[in-house]
């Protein structure tokens, strides 16, 4: 049974690299993954070199359209649900944006925890969780 499920995950491995696309975008790469957002839109992530490694930013998307939504995140309860769910990832806020910083090295890990918290912020919208 460790040989199918071995062969299931390669599978799900060739998936994710087949549904990834990268498209330059002038100093950046925009990564575009096989994930959705709760309109079905694919999450784009996108990488830019700094400091040896990269920073992969979300470009301010999740929080401006939760924004536009009209889920606001103003309230001292959410301002502090969102900052325990960044920091579950390990992802930071720079003003709108969601950021994270990566080597070489954990690329790989730093874009997941990246795409994790995209989905979790997205998620926000479903909550009540009052002022």
């Amino acid at each position: 049974m460790i040989d199918e499920v071995q062969r299931l995950l390669d599978q799900y491995v060739a998936w994710l690299r087949d549904k990834t696309s990268l498209r330059q975008v002038k100093d950046c790469v925009e990564i575009t993954t096989p994930y959705l957002d709760r309109h079905n839109d694919y999450l784009q992530i996108y990488a830019k070199r700094h400091n040896g490694g990269f920073i992969l930013t979300d470009d301010s998307y999740v929080l401006e359209d939760l924004e536009r939504s009209g889920c606001k995140l103003d309230s001292p309860k959410r301002k502090k649900l969102l900052e325990i769910t960044l920091n579950g990832f390990g992802v930071a806020l720079n003003g709108a944006a969601l950021e994270v910083h990566a080597t070489p090295d954990n690329f790989a890990l730093r874009k997941h925890n990246m795409v994790q918290a995209m989905l979790a912020v997205n998620d926000l919208f479903y909550l009540d969780v009052g002022g």
